[in-house]
């Protein structure tokens, strides 16, 4: 059982630093590599261009990229393998997708919701 002497023997002095310094404020942190960590998470829009496999969709996103040299607008477009987990997505939707953990060898990217149903 560790007596007050002890538990101020643990504090730093980097208050200039913005360092956490006492044990009260160590147990009331919150964690801030969690939440950084998910705001990190690239989030994309795409269209539905395959949805034959079991739980996954294949995403197609396409951007518009200036040249640098010769400063033409030209079309880039690549395509994602998603984890869609109720298998809800149809070919031609567009769909709001999210990066996370790979999920296997290909899929590193969860549906996060259908932005616009196809007819």
């Amino acid at each position: 059982m560790e007596t007050m002497e002890t538990m101020e023997t643990t504090e730093t002095t980097d208050d200039a630093i913005g360092v956490i310094n006492t044990i009260d404020q160590i147990e009331q942190a919150e964690p801030i590599e969690a939440t950084a960590a998910r705001g990190m998470r690239k989030e994309r829009v795409g269209m539905v261009v395959s949805n034959k496999m079991e739980k996954t969709a294949v995403v197609k996103i396409t951007e518009r990229v200036k040249h640098a040299k010769y400063s033409k607008i030209q079309k880039r477009s690549i395509n994602f393998k998603v984890h869609d987990e109720n298998n809800e997505c149809d070919i031609g939707d567009r769909v709001l997708i999210m990066e996370t953990r790979p999920l296997s060898r290909d899929k590193h990217f969860r549906l996060v919701k259908i932005l616009e149903k196809v007819k």
